[in-house]
């Protein structure tokens, strides 16, 4: 048995000439040539290996064919971590009594089991490697382009993958940040295998469920709680990019997944500035990505006013002409986004939160006078409000653009309480949550109103009234349910 350590990597097509340079050149590199890999990958109709968490293939290379089994693993970040099985065979179907019996469930049918594989799917790819010695690790770096085939589907293979040879995992990382200087890329999580079930239509499409709050550890421990943040917003980030790939036509559903990635990134900044992380080298990353995520917030407000059927201009004569414009200005910021993949910035930051989460629980970052999880929880959830407290005060009138300018301030109070809410009694803390996250909606709402001032300005759309009145009464609504939410008492 091998374990397997790798680290995936996503990359575009015209970067592999520069890609093929800079390994080239790099210290104490061993370019290994290039070879074609044909693999097919097996499993029952019913997909009896996938339950047992397994993955068998046949690869053929050099007139050699081998066949792999991989067994459960664990993906921290785009580091996979897999147990696998290699035999030399002479035939493209696997034979599944050439692996070691003790590595099959109690109780399985094998003989069922071998009887009934077909190949699945298909990848094929062209691979080029480089061995690299970083101080006393080596590495093996490969170049995969080719394509996955299904069913006569076909889905493109651009990555690049660093595997563990020898040492120690964290040099993964180390030369992963080191090519990432130079060349974009984004952090895979889903393996050639994943992609292929979900092109032969075995799996379920890609979905991300709503959570209230992070499944924190039941001891009490600050150190692993960091853990459990990083990693929950780490796998929804790479889950939402995985799902932003196949809802291309869906500028509605982009832009609430652009949302939620959004709010993932501002919750791993959040965390780390919490827990004193949040340094020089890492601040400029997402300093950059934010201001590359501009765009997410006009999107979200233009997508509001036209879902429903545009039930929110329901009342404007002329509403075919105003949704005409929006779905104009929609056009123009979905522009930005296929390009946000193209700035290295974005990989060097999934890279340094990976080496974060790996350093955090390997226990390698110490908190001087580290207190019990819920009197910590305790100390920012008060920060927090206190400080919404002073920025929309009870005895001060706020204005639409005083609502707008604390934004960004009310998201972080909210992911504050999502990030520690578990601790909590969900009945005390949703009742003073929600009238906060109402006032978001409010203040998303009212950044739409402010577009549409534009559009009406630029397309003389005649709908100043019509905005006057809807943006009265919204402020009036909002200052009301704002003086209650400031009375709710704290549930922490």
């Amino acid at each position: 048995m091998d374990a397997e350590i790798e680290l995936k990597l996503f990359i575009q097509s015209q970067h592999h000439d520069f890609l093929k340079k800079i390994l080239n050149e790099y210290p104490n590199s061993t370019p290994q040539g290039q070879k074609k890999l044909t693999n097919g990958y097996f499993d029952t109709d019913d997909l009896q290996l996938r339950r047992w968490d397994m993955g068998l293939r046949v690869r053929g290379f050099d007139n050699q064919l081998e066949q792999t089994i991989k067994t459960a693993g664990r993906v921290v970040g785009g580091i996979h971590s897999r147990p696998e099985y290699n035999v030399s065979i002479n035939q493209k179907m696997p034979v599944l009594s050439l692996f070691p019996a003790e590595i099959w469930p109690v109780g399985n049918d094998l003989d069922s089991v071998s009887r009934s594989l077909k190949c699945i799917f298909e990848t094929n790819f062209e691979r080029q490697t480089w061995h690299i010695y970083l101080n006393d690790t080596l590495i093996e770096v490969a170049l995969d382009v080719g394509e996955i085939i299904a069913q006569h589907k076909i889905d493109p293979i651009c990555e690049l993958e660093f595997e563990l040879l020898a040492g120690d995992t964290s040099a993964l990382i180390q030369l992963a940040r080191e090519v990432a200087k130079s060349v974009p890329f984004r952090l895979g999580k889903a393996s050639k295998a994943q992609r292929g079930y979900q092109l032969a239509g075995k799996s379920k499409p890609f979905s991300i469920e709503s959570i209230d709050h992070v499944c924190l550890p039941k001891n009490n421990n600050v150190p692993q709680a960091l853990s459990a943040i990083l990693e929950t917003a780490l796998e929804r980030w790479q889950l939402i990019e995985n799902i932003l790939v196949t809802v291309t036509n869906d500028v509605e559903r982009q832009s609430v997944l652009w949302g939620e990635l959004r709010r993932c990134v501002r919750l791993l900044r959040l965390t780390l500035n919490q827990f004193g992380l949040l340094d020089q080298h890492i601040s400029p990353l997402f300093d950059h990505l934010e201001r590359a995520l501009e765009f997410v917030g006009p999107l979200q407000s233009c997508c509001l006013l036209l879902q429903d059927d545009a039930n929110m201009l329901a009342n404007i004569s002329n509403k075919a002409v105003v949704c005409q414009q929006l779905e104009n200005h929609i056009n123009a910021i979905s522009t930005q986004l296929a390009s946000i993949w193209q700035h290295a910035e974005y990989g060097q930051l999934q890279l340094a939160l990976v080496d974060l989460l790996l350093t955090t629980e390997n226990g390698q970052h110490q908190f001087s006078q580290e207190p019990e999880l819920d009197l910590f929880a305790n100390k920012l959830q008060q920060a927090s409000w206190k400080r919404i407290g002073k920025l929309m005060p009870i005895t001060s009138a706020m204005s639409s653009e005083d609502y707008q300018d604390v934004a960004d301030a009310l998201d972080e109070s909210i992911l504050v309480g999502f990030a520690y809410g578990e601790i909590y009694p969900a009945k005390k803390r949703e009742a003073f949550r929600l009238p906060w996250q109402d006032l978001a909606l409010g203040i998303s709402t009212l950044s739409a109103y402010k577009i549409l001032r534009l559009l009406s300005e630029l397309h003389q759309l005649d709908i100043d009234t019509w905005l006057d009145n809807k943006e009265t009464s919204l402020l009036f609504a909002m200052e009301q349910s704002r003086k209650s939410a400031l009375k709710v008492p704290i549930y922490w």
